[in-house]
């Protein structure tokens, strides 16, 4: 009878302990349960922490270049170009003496140089997004189509143009100025002739660096 009760009790004892591990290992799953989440891949931002960033060119805002403008073609053409980088825009002051009395075509040139007694060496119109030569503001332009400035009776021309068309030093190879040269002409531009408007010699010539 004695060893019959010593079995029940032993018997109760190891069917407590296995109830005791169950329990346990119940919390164990429910605490685990609990500390899962899905893994997406990443943060809530998905990847997309630089959606809001401005992807745009950096300016060099305040920049300011000063060109001076030497003689070509045998003229006594001088003086200089300002340009200063704005917020959005490039501000260009044109102050120049030397030339013959009335209107002469100003463009920006493709190379920087301005080596040769013609001018030439600047090579053609600044067009890097291939358009027609035409009048700025119109449809087809080049990039460096500025247009027309006028001196008086003692040679004396200036010229305030801005545009945010340009830029000074950005990365965008379309507007910037950086390297290309300005080419002020005999003669006015007709807007019209190909590929640079028959404005005649090159008079003046000043690298943009």
């Amino acid at each position: 009878m004695k060893k019959i009760t010593l079995a029940i009790m032993a018997l109760g004892l190891i069917t407590g302990l296995n109830s005791c591990k169950e329990s346990t290992k119940e919390q164990i799953n429910d605490i685990t349960d609990d500390m899962s989440y899905d893994d997406d891949g990443g943060d809530d931002d998905g990847g997309h922490a630089h959606d809001g960033d401005d992807h745009g060119d950096t300016l060099m805002v305040g920049k300011e270049l000063i060109i001076s403008m030497g003689s070509k073609s045998g003229s006594d053409v001088s003086g200089k170009i300002i340009l200063t980088q704005g917020e959005k825009e490039v501000n260009m002051v044109v102050s120049l003496t030397g030339l013959t009395a009335g209107e002469h075509a100003i463009h920006i040139h493709e190379n920087g140089d301005c080596t040769s007694d013609d001018g030439k060496s600047a090579g053609g119109h600044w067009n890097p997004t291939t358009e027609d030569h035409g009048k700025w503001g119109d449809h087809d332009h080049h990039m460096g189509d500025i247009g027309n400035l006028v001196a008086n009776e003692e040679g004396g021309a200036t010229l305030t143009f801005n545009t945010d068309k340009w830029c000074i030093g950005c990365d965008d190879d379309t507007r910037n100025v950086l390297g290309k040269a300005f080419i002020v002409h005999a003669a006015a531009d007709d807007f019209e002739s190909q590929p640079s408007g028959a404005a005649g010699a090159r008079v003046a010539c000043g690298v943009i660096e």
